[in-house]
Parts: structure tokens; C-alpha cells; sequence
């Protein structure tokens, strides 16, 4: 096994690169901050000065391909709105680097498949950024969940809502939708994790609107509905308009929670036992650090493409089910 540090190229410098990614690249054993893709000249400056970043390493969307003849970035890093996403990770894979693609995956499953196969033909790998699965506490959730600790579960409630937002989220085609997209996942995710298995189908309403203008392309809040074998069912609501981190658990012998579930840190569980105590982590850096030793190791990533693939076939199952008022059953 290659023992060297792979090099990471973020494209897409917004809030999530230079708060949580570039941060977390500063403590990961296996990868580091090789590059950056920006259409910003004032932020290239500043990001080369802050990381030390060689002007080879700096590219800009127009000539983003030419990453290709760069040996120093094994991995790119697609940070941008979703609606860019399949064309960036089309992109990077012709330019034989290895992918992580922030979620949503994409906004259809057309995309997805576009995305896995040009991964597929380059021979490279594609990581979803599920960071949460690296996290301790819903690390136990599954556990809790999967091995039936409570024995099977019954009933799972699972939201996520903010109470504020703007600029390319709540544009439609840059956003693929509203809140279910940003944080709504998160629960559809989490739901998938907390059982182990996949929805049979779905029914959901749209929240009322309090801010038309604001919320004229996608909706201001949801809630939905999963049905899952063995009659479990969850659940589940997220929001532009009220605050909401949750995950709730109930099973035949017991319960598990987590409040708040979602955050980058300060995750806080217990369950019908008692506490969970576990450590707060650095949730993206142990996410590369898992993805790069999966590439040296030659293993398929626990967040691959096809599990990001199901997130986004259930997203939009959801929004037909909005839509359409009636019960979308998911093939």
C-alpha cells in the first residue's frame, strides 16, 4: 500500500470549504490541500497566501480540465450547487482524478448514472460527502439499529430544518429544490442508516408558506413520509423556516435519540439505557482520510456513488409524492 499523502483539489471555495473542508485538510493523516478551483481571483490570492498553495495548484472553471497533467492532485473535491455537480464529477473523472462529490449527489437520477459511469469508464473512484457516517454517535445509531439492539424497530422521526437561507438554495435550478434537498437528506440518509434498509415507498405535503416571494421556485418546508419493510415507518420534515435537528428511534424494547443529530459538532445522543458517550470528532477529516485510504487500499468507499444514487431517487419519489398528493411507491 502507498504510504504517501494523496493531494486534494476543493472546487468551490463558498462557506463549506473555507469553514469546515480546508480546516479539516489541516488535521487529515492520509490526504491534504494540494489545490483549488475558484472563479475568484481575490479568493485564489487569498487562499493561496493562507494554505501555501504553489500557482500550479490554482485553477479556475474554464480551465479546470487541465487538472488532468497536474500529478500532485489524486482527488478533486466538487464543493459547488447541486445542479453543478454531475458536470464537475463528469469533469474531474476524464481528468483521471478521483472524485468526492459533496451531497445531494445530483438533482436527478440521470445525472447520477452519468456520474458513476464516467467514473466507472476513467477507472476511479466516487465518494458521496456523507460525513456523518464517520461520526460517532450516529456510527451508533446503526449499530443500535441494524444489529436490533431494541429489538426491531417500529417507528423512526427524523427532521432537519434551518431558519434561514438564501442566494443559489432556493434557486430551482441550481438547488434541484428546497430545504428536502439542503438538509431534508440528511433524514432520508439517516433513516436508510438508523434501519439498514431501503424505503418502499412514500407520501409527503408541502408546509405552509409564509414567504412567497422568497420561496416563488422551491418549497419553504415538507414533510414526508417513508414506508419500510416490516411495517416500520418514519416520519420525517425539514425546513427554510424553523429549526429542526433530530433523529428519534423507537423499537420494541427500547428507544435511541439524537438532538441534535445533523450539526458539524456537538452531536448529543441517549437512549432508553442511558447516555451516549462518545468523543466529538472532526467529521470531514476522518470522511477524506477514509476515502483516500480507500483508494490506497483499493476498496470501495462505505459512501460510494450508488449510495448517494439512493438518497436521490428517494428525493425525488418525495417530490413527485408533493406534487402529486398520492402514494409513490419506489421501484
Amino acid at each position: 500500500m502507498q504510504t504517501k499523502k494523496l493531494g486534494i483539489a476543493l472546487v468551490g471555495l463558498g462557506s463549506y470549504s473555507s469553514g469546515q473542508l480546508a480546516p479539516a485538510l489541516l488535521e487529515t493523516k492520509d490526504c491534504y490541500l494540494a489545490g483549488i478551483v475558484t472563479g475568484s481571483g481575490e479568493k485564489k490570492e487569498a487562499w493561496k497566501a493562507k494554505y501555501d498553495l504553489p500557482d500550479e495548484g490554482c485553477y479556475n472553471y474554464e480551465n479546470f480540465d487541465s487538472i488532468k497533467e497536474n500529478k500532485g492532485i489524486d482527488i478533486v473535491y466538487v464543493v459547488l450547487p447541486n445542479g453543478l455537480h454531475a458536470d464537475f464529477v463528469v469533469r474531474a473523472a476524464r481528468a483521471a482524478k478521483h472524485v468526492i462529490c459533496e451531497k445531494p449527489m445530483a438533482v436527478t437520477i440521470e445525472d447520477c448514472d452519468r456520474m458513476i459511469a464516467a467514473c466507472k469508464e476513467a477507472g476511479k473512484m466516487l465518494s458521496i460527502g456523507y460525513r456523518l457516517h464517520f461520526e460517532p454517535h450516529n456510527k451508533e445509531v446503526m449499530r443500535l439499529g441494524q444489529q436490533k439492539i431494541y429489538g426491531n424497530i417500529k417507528l423512526i422521526e427524523a427532521e432537519h430544518g434551518l431558519n434561514e437561507t438564501e442566494g443559489w438554495r432556493i434557486d430551482k435550478k441550481l438547488a434541484g429544490g428546497g430545504p428536502l434537498m439542503d438538509v431534508g437528506i440528511y433524514c432520508v440518509n439517516a433513516v436508510r442508516y438508523a434501519t439498514g434498509m431501503e424505503p418502499l415507498a412514500v407520501t409527503a405535503q408541502e408546509g405552509f408558506k409564509k414567504d412567497h416571494e422568497k420561496f416563488k421556485e422551491v418549497e419553504e418546508s415538507i414533510t414526508w413520509q417513508m414506508e419500510l419493510p416490516n411495517g416500520v415507518v418514519a416520519k420525517c420534515s425539514s425546513s427554510y423556516s424553523e429549526k429542526q435537528n433530530r433523529l428519534r428511534v423507537e423499537a420494541e424494547n427500547g428507544w435511541f435519540e439524537l438532538q441534535p443529530a445533523y450539526p458539524y459538532s456537538g452531536v448529543k445522543g441517549i437512549t432508553s439505557g442511558g447516555k451516549m458517550d462518545f468523543p466529538q470528532v472532526f467529521q470531514q477529516a476522518l470522511q477524506m482520510d477514509d476515502f483516500a485510504l480507500c483508494i490506497k487500499e483499493g476498496r470501495q468507499s462505505s459512501v460510494s456513488g450508488e449510495e448517494g444514487r439512493k438518497d436521490v431517487k428517494i428525493l425525488q419519489a418525495v417530490y413527485k409524492a408533493m406534487n402529486t398528493g398520492e402514494r409513490v411507491v419506489i421501484e
